[in-house]
């Protein structure tokens, strides 16, 4: 993910690794702040996704979004 923010030039965004979160059993997630959104992410797309439509354009992502309750 790191990688990829520097490919599209995001270079005013902090990324940085981490334990689990509390939710290790849903796999790998990301957390966006200061929204305090939670995504899961599964492939490379949904890294992209996730850059490119929440960071670069501010839309959430309903589809990659983990509930409160999970």
């Amino acid at each position: 993910m790191k990688a990829r923010a520097k490919e599209l030039g995001l270079g005013d965004v902090r990324i940085n690794s981490a334990g689990c979160l509390d939710r290790c059993e849903l796999g790998p997630a990301v957390v966006i702040y200061p929204e305090g959104v939670w995504y899961k992410m599964e492939t490379f797309e949904d890294v992209d996704e996730i850059l490119i439509q929440h960071v670069q354009q501010g839309k959430r992502i309903e589809h990659l979004m983990m509930r409160a309750d999970q």
